[in-house]
């Protein structure tokens, strides 16, 4: 298992954009990925999982990633947070 810690850059926090943007990428990922916030985990997988997290700018957020690929594929979806939230 990888996870790792983010903090929201985007002005409007986890909107539909880059909601949609991250859904894609951990959708194209063989691993597992979830994201936890507030202590309520959701798949990364889930468009409006994702978006009913509420997550706004400054806040931390987790992202786990389980699965044979884990290690590549949380880098992917560790670069697309730091280029897109």
């Amino acid at each position: 298992m990888q996870a790792f810690q983010h903090i929201v850059k985007d002005e409007v926090g986890l909107h539909a954009r880059p909601a949609g943007l991250l859904v894609k990428l951990a959708s194209s990922c063989s691993s597992d990925i979830s994201i936890t916030f507030h202590s309520k985990k959701v798949s990364a997988k889930k468009l409006f999982a994702v978006m009913g997290l509420g997550a706004k700018k400054d806040d931390e957020i987790t992202i786990t990633v389980e699965g044979e690929n884990e290690e590549a594929d949380c880098l992917k979806i560790k670069e697309f947070c730091e280029q897109n939230l």
